[in-house]
């Protein structure tokens, strides 16, 4: 059976190649205008798509000279664009390192409401070393350690969230009943890392609470995925990884009780059009030769944790530190020398691969080559959907909304238009009563466990 795609736009800056800002397709002075990133959601609405997507970080970034800032809060950019569009997801990107559970609970539920339930959290731990420093810390905390606190974090986000009945809220003003004081309770958490009373001071918002995003491909990453994420960005270059990616992670989240349907994985490509195959990969080059090599090796030194600036961009990439001993980008670093590696390349052609997506997928084609391919990953098993990460903005996110979604949709790969006001109903979420850690009962649904995914595939 054909199944319908699942996109979403990830959108950053003027654009998701690091050379964005340099080229003529963008205007750099929209960085700092609001009104450019409200037109982004408006664009995605346009086209129908599930959700658009901001990253964040936490530090001023690895080369001010050379790099464009990603200057607005996510959250806080998310409500401007809540206000100017109707049914397109809002997903913001927040860490579980320097915040507290009750306050990243209040500001999720806050939007939700200013939504009418178009909001998803995306989990981070914050893996950079210099924004521990932006928060007092001496160096970030282990690998480890981040995900444990993670996990506690998460769970008491989404009991605070559940801290209200869904009919709590009466507003009943004849009887002077505001709310059913049975139905709101505290909390009570106390663990490891937090104590946290409760109950949350809103109740709960038209799509129950928010979407859980997760992107993390550790061990660490994938276990937490598998056991709370609805949806799950990942970095998968080849149709095989993106099988066994597929096939690991749901099989993981059977274990935890779920669906394989209740996890939807999205790998992310950065796709340049053009009307002709030659003409899209010219546009391409284009922006790798805008590429600044000083803030390219800068980028590259953060993955691997160790300083890569002197490299000689024509030989080939030394002998780096493996996962195991890494502590930051664990998953990012593998997928970097892998690519290294079974490609023969040159530093400087590695930073050119990494240029459009820092690892993820870059694809150069006609409209209709870049449906078949989303397509073809879809149908063997690879992904749910794209997280659609335009080169260069507005423009990339025009030219894939006017002339490939029109093609999935002729093809019956996509809606044709919304069925659903909140971002859950768009990713086809169960209704929620009860905890995430017990979602496999919660909804009072038989888990259907596709026997696909009963086990990892070996690898």
């Amino acid at each position: 059976m054909s199944r319908s795609l699942h996109l979403n736009a990830f959108v950053m800056g003027v654009g998701h190649h690091e050379a964005a800002w340099r080229h003529p397709r963008t205007d750099e002075r929209r960085l700092l205008d609001v009104e450019h990133f409200v037109e982004l959601g408006r664009i995605a609405e346009r086209g129908k798509l599930d959700s658009v997507f901001f990253a964040d970080t936490l530090a001023i970034g690895p080369n001010i000279r050379r790099n464009s800032q990603a200057v607005f809060e996510p959250l806080t950019l998310l409500a401007a664009i809540a206000a100017g569009t109707d049914r397109v997801g809002l997903i913001a990107t927040a860490s579980t390192s320097y915040q507290t559970p009750y306050g990243l609970a209040r500001s999720f539920a806050s939007l939700d409401h200013i939504s009418r339930g178009r909001v998803g959290w995306n989990i981070v731990t914050s893996a950079g070393a210099d924004e521990a420093a932006n928060f007092g810390l001496p160096g970030r905390p282990v690998h480890a350690d981040r995900y444990e606190r993670a996990e506690e974090f998460v769970d008491v986000v989404a009991a605070l969230w559940e801290s209200w009945d869904a009919d709590a809220l009466r507003l009943d003003a004849a009887a002077g009943v505001y709310a059913d004081p049975e139905k709101v309770r505290r909390i009570d958490h106390r663990g490891r890392h937090f104590e946290v009373r409760g109950p949350l001071n809103s109740p709960r918002s038209p799509q129950e609470r928010p979407v859980l995003v997760q992107a993390g491909s550790s061990e660490s990453g994938k276990e937490l995925a598998a056991r709370v994420a609805e949806v799950v960005f990942t970095a998968q270059r080849t149709i095989p990884d993106g099988v066994g990616f597929y096939r690991d992670l749901k099989s993981r989240a059977v274990r935890h009780g779920r669906r394989p349907d209740d996890v939807k994985i999205l790998p992310g490509i950065v796709p340049f059009i053009g009307e002709t195959e030659t003409r899209a990969r010219q546009l391409e080059r284009e922006f790798t030769d805008l590429i600044s090599p000083d803030y390219a090796l800068r980028q590259l030194s953060a993955v691997f944790g160790v300083d890569l600036t002197d490299l000689d961009l024509d030989g080939p990439l030394p002998d780096l530190p493996d996962e195991s001993v890494i502590e930051g980008q664990k998953s990012r670093s593998t997928l970097v020398r892998n690519l290294a590696r079974e490609g023969n390349l040159t530093v400087r052609e590695l930073l050119g691969e990494l240029g459009g997506g820092r690892g993820h997928r870059s694809l150069a084609g006609t409209p209709e080559q870049i449906a078949d391919d989303l397509i073809a990953w879809v149908d063997a098993g690879a992904a749910d959907g794209f997280n659609i990460m335009p080169p260069y903005l507005p423009g990339g996110l025009d030219d894939f909304v006017d002339h490939v979604v029109p093609i999935l949709q002729a093809r019956g790969r996509f809606r044709e238009d919304y069925t659903s006001s909140t971002l859950s109903g768009h990713y086809g979420r169960r209704a929620v009563t009860a905890g995430i850690a017990s979602c496999g009962e919660a909804s009072g649904v038989a888990v259907d466990i596709d026997a696909r995914f009963s086990a990892p595939t070996p690898s």
